[in-house]
């Protein structure tokens, strides 16, 4: 056990020095692409930027409307029936749309049941077992031009979904 503690305490360092070593045994200027490649991340950075505001603004005005809690209180009675707790509803709503603003979701769940509680990991498993829809098809596809990403949007959420009833399975079979 030793060896794998050592093994990944050294691998990003190892990676580090490794890949660098081998552009300049490849011959690349290898600071040069750094350089190039430091500079595309930084136009990419600003092309996403208006598509980051705009999600950002609009998932404030949802928030703050009160759109979240109404859309919440829309679907509790078809998750009572499958058996989410309601406490999690507003992260199943939110998850699609924002990383960071599900993020706070989790944090506020946390805070308010604890972590070892039910609804705390089960906050915290859908978290990671989801995706911010919405998000990704904003800014990643707004990023390279697609204005109308046709059947991506469908898959995703019955992805989120799926997510969503797997957290449920899973935190029912570790913790009750």
């Amino acid at each position: 056990m030793d060896w794998l503690n050592a093994a990944s305490t050294w691998a990003i360092p190892g990676m580090l020095a490794l890949i660098p070593l081998w552009g300049h045994l490849k011959g690349v200027p290898v600071f040069a692409a750094f350089v190039r490649g430091a500079e595309e991340g930084l136009r990419v950075c600003v092309q996403i930027l208006p598509y980051m505001v705009a999600i950002l603004v609009a998932l404030g005005i949802f928030r703050e409307s009160g759109a979240l809690e109404a859309v919440a209180r829309a679907v509790a009675p078809a998750t009572d029936w499958l058996g989410f707790p309601p406490e999690v509803l507003p992260l199943m709503v939110i998850r699609p749309l924002s990383g960071s603003g599900s993020l706070a979701a989790v944090t506020d769940l946390i805070r308010e049941h604890g972590p070892d509680s039910f609804v705390g990991r089960l906050g915290a498993v859908m978290q990671g077992s989801t995706d911010t829809t919405f998000y990704v098809l904003t800014v990643y596809f707004g990023s390279v031009g697609v204005r109308r990403p046709r059947y991506a949007l469908i898959p995703g959420l019955v992805g989120d979904l799926v997510g969503f009833a797997a957290a449920l399975w899973a935190c029912r079979w570790f913790w009750e």
